[in-house]
């Protein structure tokens, strides 16, 4: 996304972290730089971001997310590390290969946060990434190794949401 790559951070506990990093997608597409998204904790693919991204050319979107994430004592909880595991390792592919100008990892800082993922893990694919690609990270509860790593850090706070008062998910708002 220009000259050198950068990373940039989405967090807190507000609605739009996605929503900002998807925003950046489509920015990104309207120059032609080629784009990837992996999803971790998330499991849905009938959303519509997941609808538009792959319609569009030179954006790719991977779910890798098994969803709700069980406590670390639960046997499932295994299940959830290797397939955030799994979304990490084609995170630092599409990082490393130089052919994607923007990777986005949605929801990895609660991946790390969750202990799914190691915050070295992270920081691995961050440094080693292609000098020309730019990574954003979102999800609550982002460590403080990965916001000195970052660039840019942008904390989206709650004021108040629709939910506390029994608001259901909308489609076209919050999925």
């Amino acid at each position: 996304m220009g000259d050198a790559g950068r990373i940039l951070i989405f967090t807190g506990d507000g609605k739009g972290k996605t929503t900002a990093s998807l925003g950046m997608a489509l920015r990104a597409h309207g120059h032609g730089i080629p784009v990837t998204v992996i999803q971790f904790v998330k499991s849905d693919t009938k959303t519509g971001e997941f609808a538009a991204l792959k319609g569009m050319a030179d954006v790719e979107i991977v779910v890798t997310g098994l969803g709700f994430v069980p406590r670390p004592t639960d046997p499932r909880f295994a299940d959830h590390r290797r397939s955030a595991e799994e979304g990490l390792r084609i995170a630092g592919e599409a990082a490393f290969s130089g052919r994607y100008g923007l990777v986005i990892l949605d929801e990895v800082c609660m991946a790390v946060a969750l202990k799914l993922l190691a915050e070295e893990a992270v920081l691995a694919v961050l440094h080693e990434a292609a000098p020309d690609c730019t990574v954003v990270l979102t999800g609550r509860g982002a460590t403080e190794g990965l916001i000195k790593a970052a660039d840019t850090v942008s904390e989206v706070r709650c004021i108040k949401h629709g939910f506390d008062s029994g608001r259901k998910a909308q489609k076209g708002v919050e999925f």
